[in-house]
């Protein structure tokens, strides 16, 4: 079929899928984003293109721009982090630990060059800051990129995983955290980076009411305090969660139904003839109103008209023509001047926030300590070589075997034996390995670390414990098989 398709004759047939139709919009610092919509409406789509994380094998037509800046001209997966709705993370790691090898690969991004701007800034405009505050405040920064505790300390407290930080985060055959706790490890695993844009894809899937309305509670004082860029992707947020939320964009059918402030969302659907009744959460009532079967029963009655299907397209174009949608045309339409109103610290221009060598020791102090907690599985397969060496001791023994050419075929079996036996011990490694591949794909994708800084160290820190296991066959079957006994053998 592959080599069918590049002949110049052979056309197969292609089915085009539009996810996202003509989505335009401005996300601001400062303000806290909600994205609503129905499921399959393209919400991961537009978490994915806006933080630059598609696959490649996805068309996209239109532009993404960071302050002025094209993806293609920096790196979004460090300016940005996509945190997924699946929990991805190597069981035979405890919280603490995978937080802290989140926060040393991800490095102290902008904050140093952040202090020294500061300080320059200081001297030219002759301001004399505290000297308590001054230092204290470069402390703090110095301490988030080196020893990482603070900043993991607070992230424990916001995300309420202090409790289970020295837990392991088990899987389903090893009992560790919760479903909740693992959710809220994997928003951990990217806020405890640089990043100032957040896009969050329902990170409150399998938390209860009073856990999610904390999360985005202790999110909201992120971003109003530090300027940050959050967009949060949830399903069916609860009424004191979702008053929380700044803005809110509305998604349905791959287009957007609605995009501005979240108190006005309500005068936008009254205009379009739709009435949220008094007790009915405000969430739940403009995700329904979208819909063909729960419509007609939000249909304001005092119009006196017959209420007709509003379609999703139909409320896109009231969308666009109103007040909302005319101010949103509007920001759209001034161009932004990168050179005078863009700090270049904003932007990520670098691949991977360490140096090679760095990198190379955090993932090799990972393997080992991956190597430290599977330790059993080393010690039953040296054990078990050392009861095999034996059986094979007794199999080949010397006693009954003369160097000459009928008993050749003997020492050949044993050596082909032994080889087999020292292969095939390597097998119990590979679920292993297979297992952390997810892991491996998705840091790797993030600009975590290169493809060699993790096999290198996973190859290597191996070869002692292969020399040590042929190291133990080779003394006790080597003389008591009766190979040749010189030396230089």
């Amino acid at each position: 079929k592959d080599f069918a398709a590049k002949l110049p004759f052979f056309e197969p047939r292609k089915a085009e899928l539009q996810i996202i139709h003509n989505v335009s919009g401005v996300i601001k610092p400062g303000r806290l984003t909600l994205l609503l919509g129905p499921p399959g409406c393209g919400k991961t789509s537009l978490l994915k293109a806006l933080s630059g994380n598609l696959s490649p094998s996805l068309k996209v037509h239109g532009e993404v721009c960071y302050n002025g800046y094209k993806l293609d001209e920096f790196v979004p997966q460090k300016t940005s982090a996509y945190i997924s709705q699946y929990d991805e993370h190597i069981p035979e790691m405890t919280v603490r630990e995978i937080l802290d090898f989140s926060a040393r690969c991800q490095g102290v991004g902008i904050r140093l060059e952040m202090m020294e701007e500061v300080s320059r800034r200081e001297k030219q405009a002759g301001i004399v800051p505290d000297p308590d505050i001054d230092t204290y405040m470069k402390v703090i920064i110095l301490l988030l990129g080196s020893s990482r505790e603070i900043l993991m300390f607070c992230n424990d407290q916001i995300l309420g995983l202090d409790i289970c930080a020295d837990t392991l985060v088990g899987d389903v055959m090893r009992r560790g955290i919760s479903g909740g706790q693992k959710k809220r490890l994997t928003t951990g695993e990217m806020m405890v980076g640089p990043t100032r844009a957040l896009f969050m894809d329902e990170i409150t899937n399998g938390l209860d009411s009073s856990t999610a309305f904390r999360i985005v509670s202790c999110l909201q004082q992120m971003v109003h305090i530090t300027d940050a860029t959050v967009l949060v992707s949830l399903l069916q947020p609860a009424p004191e969660t979702f008053v929380l939320f700044d803005d809110l964009i509305l998604m349905a059918e791959g287009r957007i139904v609605y995009h501005g402030p979240r108190q006005h969302v309500l005068d936008f659907f009254m205009d379009c003839g739709f009435k949220c009744p008094e007790r009915k959460g405000v969430a739940d009532f403009v995700q329904e109103v979208i819909s063909e079967k729960d419509q007609s029963q939000y249909w304001d009655s005092t119009q006196h008209v017959p209420h007709s299907y509003v379609s999703v397209e139909a409320f896109c174009n009231k969308f666009k023509a109103s007040t909302y949608g005319k101010k949103l045309d509007e920001e759209l339409a001034v161009p932004y001047d990168t050179k005078s109103q863009t700090n270049d610290t904003a932007i990520s221009f670098n691949r991977y926030s360490l140096s090679k060598w760095e990198l190379l020791r955090a993932c090799s102090s990972r393997e080992w300590l991956l190597m430290r907690r599977n330790s059993f599985t080393y010690v039953f397969k040296t054990v078990q070589l050392v009861i095999t060496a034996v059986i094979a001791m007794t199999l080949f023994l010397r006693t009954r075997m003369d160097v000459d050419v009928v008993h050749a075929n003997l020492y050949m079996g044993s050596l082909f034996y032994a080889l087999i036996i020292l292969v095939t011990d390597g097998i119990p490694e590979l679920p292993m390995t297979i297992q952390r591949l997810e892991v491996f794909h998705k840091q790797k994708d993030l600009y975590f670390y290169p493809a060699w800084a993790y096999a290198i160290p996973a190859s290597l820190l191996k070869i002692p414990i292969s020399l040590l296991e042929s190291l133990v066959w080779t003394c006790l079957t080597y003389y008591v098989i009766g190979y040749s006994p010189e030396a230089v053998r």
